[in-house]
């Protein structure tokens, strides 16, 4: 079995093929030869991630794939290879499954595009480079897969580059990526200080027997914190994510439900052993992500773009996942990577479906009544809308559940901590149904609002669109059922994830509470749809019309300001620093070299001059320069 668990080494490898065959032949094929070839090295790879999964299941033990020695130092050295254990496994599924689809969706949504090959190259390569991000077996090779993920979402986000707005959005991910990732090399460099290895299986075996609590521990834990804010955009490092929504809108599915901003909570996932003794670190983590749930929810009800919705919504669900997290419950955020990478994935295509159907229209304002036309693209972004708002028996109903009993029964988090984090993420979720309710119903219910124009034009999406969307609306109902609550039946996510990850502190409150809380988020999800329901149908919208010039409605329109802030504070101070720099050397420098290359003729002329070649004036000469030598004496006599 072992044997067959190593196959899937191959994965990362295969779809580095695909990209490999798109990016040096790929215009030689005609469409849609690209997109088989990029989709099969994926379903591939999804092959190998299964084959990985049973072997794993029925051995329960982790498998190593060696590639050798990397570095050797001394007595130090530093083997690259895969760490194939339950959480990698359940990452590879999410990656090429969910992958995959978003590949087969892309066949149709990017037909006709003139990249049409180069854009599966990097779809693949971001495939790839995610797949050895949560294989590695050490920091370093991590490090190699986090970084190729940030190339590859600028290379996409980018992906429309001769529209300068495109491009901007590309450059500022990547910028924004590296603060963060100045946070991971700085943590690992301390990590090899403390630890003396990277290798996080070997990390991951010596926390335990560090000092609790202390400082270089919180540490390292901060520095990996600030790593994921930056890949998982969370406070303060979120501002690139909504822009990200500038390439095509697969590319927005694949990085918001199945690779990039997962990264960060896979990445504290893993570290699971160093958070176990870092407590000030941990709820840290918590904070983080609590504040940035609450923050991106609020925002997202003052959009009106159809992917800039969502984008604020993955800020905030992501946010949950690192709540998660930081108060222990690692199986609990990764079990919402899970479920969040089904109904994200599939909101995001359905609003992909729309804009292909109105030729591009992206604003809310200018659509309603879809859903009637679209039959399977309006219903399965219902089934995402009540999965992401919390409605019970659907996915997002058990893993947002999870993270907030998991909150309020947290030990890390001390005294009332996890009572005030929990009490902000129910009103988060609260939040969440409303916006959500918001989204689908000035899409695809209500009265249609579209120009004569576009409106002529509405179709539903070809089968090749459609038939991912089903496939992903099956899973956003299903998938939550492997997490069921632990009083009601055998969660199974937890038992599996339980062998990967550190155990977190956790009270054990009554099955009567237990019930309460679960009935708390029902009330909780049906609230914020109900108030949707009231504002947008009975009132027809017009309180949030009243309500559009409240300073709050202004603070959720512009995201609260950090983005305007940052602008002034690093862009223009930057701008106005190298527009001095320039002035400086177009005024100072290229006009004082002008001015002294005029200087240097006039000194010629008036050398040559003396270099006449007439003896009278050399004479002439010579009797000043005497002249002038017996003045100098003389006046040296006088002064003395």
């Amino acid at each position: 079995m072992t044997d067959l668990v190593q196959w899937a080494a191959l994965a990362p490898l295969l779809a580095l093929a695909g990209a490999f065959v798109n990016g040096l032949f790929g215009r030689s094929l005609k469409e849609p030869a690209p997109g088989i070839v990029g989709s099969v090295a994926v379903g591939a790879g999804f092959v190998l991630s299964l084959i990985a999964f049973f072997g794993v299941a029925g051995t329960g033990e982790a498998v190593r794939v060696g590639f050798g020695d990397f570095l050797t130092a001394g007595s130090f050295t530093l083997a690259l290879g895969f760490h194939l254990d339950q959480l990698s496994v359940l990452m590879m599924l999410i990656i090429t499954g969910v992958g995959f689809l978003i590949h087969v969706y892309s066949i149709g949504y990017m037909h006709g595009d003139p990249g049409y090959s180069r854009y599966f190259a990097q779809l693949n390569l971001f495939v790839a480079s995610m797949l050895v991000l949560v294989m590695a077996d050490s920091f370093v090779l991590m490090f190699v897969g986090w970084e190729g993920v940030g190339v590859c979402s600028f290379l996409l986000i980018g992906f429309w580059y001769r529209d300068l707005a495109n491009a901007s959005a590309g450059r500022k991910a990547f910028i924004v990526n590296r603060v963060g990732d100045v946070g991971f090399l700085l943590a690992m460099f301390l990590t090899f200080k403390v630890f003396g290895s990277l290798d996080i299986q070997t990390v991951s075996a010596m926390a335990p027997t560090m000092l609790y609590g202390s400082a270089v521990l919180t540490g390292i834990g901060l520095l990996y914190l600030l790593a994921a804010a930056g890949k998982s955009a969370q406070l303060p490092l979120h501002v690139w994510l909504p822009d990200a929504m500038a390439g095509p809108t697969p590319v927005s599915a694949l990085i918001h439900a199945a690779t990039m901003v997962t990264a960060g909570v896979y990445l504290i996932a893993r570290t699971s052993a160093v958070y176990a003794v870092a407590p000030g670190a941990l709820a840290t983590v918590a904070w983080v992500g609590v504040l940035t749930a609450l923050v991106a929810a609020i925002a997202a009800v003052g959009q009106t773009d159809i992917k800039r919705i969502l984008a604020y919504s993955t800020i905030s669900q992501v946010g949950f996942m690192i709540a998660a997290v930081g108060a222990g419950a690692y199986w609990a955020g990764i079990f919402h990577v899970l479920t969040h990478a089904f109904f994200k994935a599939l909101l995001f295509l359905g609003a992909g479906s729309v804009i292909h159907a109105l030729g591009g229209e992206q604003d809310v304002r200018k659509m309603g009544g879809l859903g009637r036309r679209m039959k399977v693209t309006g219903t399965t972004a219902l089934i995402a809308t009540l999965a992401i708002a919390g409605v019970p028996f659907l996915s997002g109903f058990f893993s947002k559940d999870a993270i907030v009993v998991a909150t309020f029964t947290s030990g890390v988090l001390g005294g009332v901590g996890g009572e005030v984090l929990y009490a902000l993420l129910m009103i988060t979720a609260g939040i969440t149904a409303f916006y959500m309710f918001r989204w689908y119903y000035l899409v695809f219910a209500g009265e249609e609002r579209l120009e004569r124009a576009v409106s002529d034009k509405v179709h539903e999406s070809p089968s090749v669109m459609t038939v991912p969307l089903v496939i992903l609306a099956v899973g956003s109902v299903l998938v939550g059922y492997l997490g069921l609550p632990a009083f009601l039946a055998d969660n199974r996510i937890a038992a599996w994830l339980g062998h990967a990850t550190a155990a977190g502190e956790f009270s054990h409150p009554s099955v009567a509470t237990e019930w309460l809380l679960l009935l708390a988020s029902v009330l909780v999800a049906f609230i914020g749809l109900a108030l949707g329901y009231w504002v947008y149908v009975v009132g027809k919208g017009a309180m949030a019309r009243r309500l559009g010039n409240t300073p709050l409605a202004g603070a959720s329109r512009g995201a609260f300001g950090v983005d305007a802030l940052y602008k002034a504070l690093f862009v223009d101070t930057g701008s106005g620093t190298a527009e001095a720099v320039t002035l400086l050397d177009r005024e100072v420098v290229d006009r004082g070299l002008v001015g002294l290359s005029g200087v240097v003729p006039l000194i010629g002329g008036l050398l040559r001059r003396w270099q006449s070649g007439q003896v009278r004036a050399y004479a002439f000469a010579m009797l000043l320069g005497a002249a002038g030598l017996l003045a100098a004496v003389a006046l040296v006599g006088v002064l003395k």
